[in-house]
C-alpha cells in the first residue's frame, strides 16, 4: 500500500520540524528517514552566497 498525499505531507512536516514519528508502519518510517537524510545532507553542504571576491588579485575582478 502506498502512502496517501495527506500522510506524506504529515510525515514531511514532522521530519522538517524535527519531530519524532509515532507510527510503526515501515513505509512511513522509510519515508521519514529519507526526508531526514536529505535535510541532514543539505545542512552539511556549504552554502555560497553573492559574488566571490578575490582580494589578492584585483585585476581578475574586471575581466
Amino acid at each position: 500500500m502506498s502512502l496517501s498525499l495527506y500522510r506524506m505531507h504529515r510525515i514531511y512536516l514532522a521530519a522538517t520540524m524535527n519531530y519524532g514519528l509515532v507510527s510503526n508502519d515501515p513505509e512511513e518510517l522509510a519515508y521519514y528517514k529519507k526526508i531526514r537524510k536529505e535535510i541532514d545532507d543539505v545542512k552539511k553542504e556549504p552554502f555560497k552566497r553573492g559574488i566571490p571576491i578575490n582580494w589578492d588579485k584585483p585585476e581578475e575582478i574586471h575581466k
